[in-house]
């Protein structure tokens, strides 16, 4: 079994047991992404191991064919040193190293391109859970709307019942009544405490007040003669005339009488 293989494997675990267990979705879901990126670090590990692997065997080859190469010059000069029986060795050598080479290049190829293929499926792993992590805001927030909806209802339908809204009016009326109770408290204590004389002065001012801002009204528009004035009635003035007569009367009566001793 690969490593993605058993990565998968145990990503399927986890799930299955989250959602046996999926009390709170959103725990759910954060814990799940959570594995998730902890088995990629584990696959990156895993990965970057077989990369090594792979840069290991191309170092073996290249060093295989040095040796390789280094055997034949040494066959080379012995030939010119008339070192046949060296010349014969050196090129064992050179053959064994070259052999050996083959095999290793053809391992480390084989390794290479494996390690190629994992690095294509960690990325492909790696986006998968960017993926998971993206749907997974999305499915937070949706639970969270179903949630704030649920718990919406719930409240209106609490709400429905009559008695709730009976309650508040009967509040509301009791409110009402102590308000208009306070009012009536101080309306009678203003009349039982207040000055009763200032204020019938007080109406007696306001009416004098209304009585000239009337004329001035008259004046502007023009129904009174300009520099006259409605004749303002003087307390008294009628009465005062007809006693000043009666008394010029009463004098000169007065004169008429016989006098005593006369």
């Amino acid at each position: 079994m690969g490593i993605f293989d058993r990565l998968s494997t145990m990503i399927r675990s986890n799930i299955n047991d989250l959602i046996s267990r999926a009390e709170n979705p959103e725990k759910m879901l954060n814990q799940l992404v959570l594995d998730m990126r902890s088995q990629l670090a584990k696959a990156k590990q895993q990965v970057a191991s077989a990369i090594a692997d792979e840069k290991k065997l191309q170092a073996q080859v290249e060093q295989e064919k040095k040796l390789a190469d280094d055997w034949e010059k040494r066959a080379m000069l012995a030939v010119q040193e008339g070192r046949d029986d060296l010349a014969k060795q050196a090129l064992l050598r050179h053959s064994e190293h070259m052999q050996h080479g083959v095999q290793l290049e053809e391992t480390w190829r084989k390794h290479a391109a494996e390690t190629e293929s994992l690095k294509n499926s960690l990325r492909a792993l790696n986006d998968k859970i960017e993926e998971a992590k993206r749907k997974k805001n999305i499915l937070i927030a949706r639970q969270r709307r179903a949630e704030a909806q649920r718990r919406i209802h719930e409240t209106m339908s609490s709400m429905s019942d009559k008695s709730a809204f009976e309650t508040f009016e009967r509040m509301s009326e009791r409110i009402e009544q102590s308000e208009r109770k306070a009012l009536a408290a101080a309306e009678l204590s203003e009349e039982l405490e207040g000055d009763q004389l200032q204020r019938q002065f007080a109406q007696l001012e306001y009416k004098a007040d209304a009585d000239t801002q009337l004329l001035a009204l008259k004046q502007r528009m023009g129904l009174l003669g300009a520099g006259k004035s409605e004749p303002t009635k003087q307390l008294g003035a009628g009465k005062g005339t007809a006693e000043v007569h009666d008394a010029e009367v009463v004098e000169e009566g007065a004169d008429d009488e016989p006098k005593p001793g006369a």
